[in-house]
């Protein structure tokens, strides 16, 4: 058997070789002669995975060790029998993590102070149910737009998109990237925000219109941007304006990365049947490399911001990011994966 690895996948070496011959690349590099005669992929987001990759090959599964699979053409492998796993869930601790530690430290930037506000979340899965939990734990209303959870659930608890636009003070943005998603905040969006209003986007570049981001830039408050259209060739005259950028790491937890690749060890595990593997998931490290809680009971602002930025200084991401942003995918494949905090 052999099994094709994006590289960069942590926590993998040594852990199919007892049972397969295992092939380490770099996702993007991924070419049909590599894969040819693979049984399996374990991808993350670059590697695109269509008919160009795998026309005539022999692969059975593909894994992605992440959430997203819109790089994976779905209708071509049905089609020709290539089942194909997410790892649905696995960074959605890390995402809020990098929400909170991103929306404290930008509102103690600008000076801004939260008493009651709304707090609008776009998309209520796996990263949208964390972050309203921990929204109304911090004392914020919480509105939500989520259509297809709304259509399956009843209306109740939800809200239109642009009820949630007029009445947020904070809009963060969790949804898949589909073509009901595409282009999604756009001219009509931020234009139904309101003034002031902080933004922020983790979940996949192209749901944001950037033009239309850049042209309502002035009237918006802190804007943070953790995807952008076009990786790893990103626009660099909205990096410049935002007030937080970074290279795609929201997600980049160490607990979100052993829950990807426990995920995509275990779906090929067994499609395969290696019973061995069957329940596998990557130790951690180092005691201090453990997911811990916070108590923000009777704190202040300022203090939990401070206690944010303690467990994850989202600045130095952003300023490592901005210092060479060039390095798009080296930031990414070389990142010092931090802890996740929950309170």
């Amino acid at each position: 058997m052999k099994i094709v690895c994006d590289n960069a996948i942590p926590f993998l070496r040594g852990v199919f070789e007892p049972y397969a011959d295992v092939v380490y690349m770099e996702g993007p590099a991924i070419g049909p002669a590599d894969v040819a005669d693979a049984d399996a992929l374990i991808i993350r987001t670059r590697t695109r995975c269509n008919a160009a990759l795998l026309e005539g090959s022999s692969v059975k599964i593909i894994a992605t060790a992440t959430i997203g699979t819109d790089n994976i053409d779905i209708p071509y492998c049905t089609s020709r029998g290539i089942k194909v796993t997410n790892a649905e869930g696995c960074n959605s601790g890390g995402v809020m993590d990098y929400v909170f530690s991103a929306l404290y430290g930008t509102a103690s930037r600008h000076s801004v102070r939260f008493d009651g506000d709304t707090f609008g979340i776009i998309g209520v899965g796996h990263v949208g149910r964390k972050v309203e939990y921990t929204a109304r734990k911090l004392g914020f209303n919480v509105l939500l737009c989520d259509p297809p959870r709304a259509i399956a659930e009843g209306a109740e608890g939800f809200c239109s998109l642009e009820y949630l636009l007029e009445h947020s003070r904070i809009v963060t943005l969790h949804t898949p990237l589909d073509e009901s998603t595409r282009g999604m905040a756009g001219e009509d969006f931020f234009s139904a925000m309101q003034p002031g209003a902080f933004f922020i986007n983790s979940s996949r570049g192209e749901v944001v219109d950037e033009a239309a981001l850049l042209h309502h830039l002035p009237k918006l408050g802190p804007v943070i941007i953790d995807t952008w259209c076009n990786e790893p060739d990103i626009n660099p005259v909205l990096m410049d304006a935002v007030d937080i950028a970074t290279p795609h790491i929201a997600g980049y937890s160490y607990q979100g990365k052993q829950n990807g690749t426990a995920a995509a060890v275990r779906s090929v595990a067994a499609e395969f049947g290696i019973d061995a593997l069957a329940d596998f998931y990557p130790e951690a490290e180092r005691e201090d490399l453990k997911a811990i809680t916070l108590d923000v009971t009777g704190r202040t602002q300022g203090e939990i911001a401070a206690m944010f930025q303690y467990n994850y200084p989202i600045f130095t991401d952003d300023f490592m990011f901005r210092m060479t942003p060039g390095n798009f995918e080296r930031m990414r494949s070389e990142y010092k994966y931090r802890r996740e905090f929950y309170i």
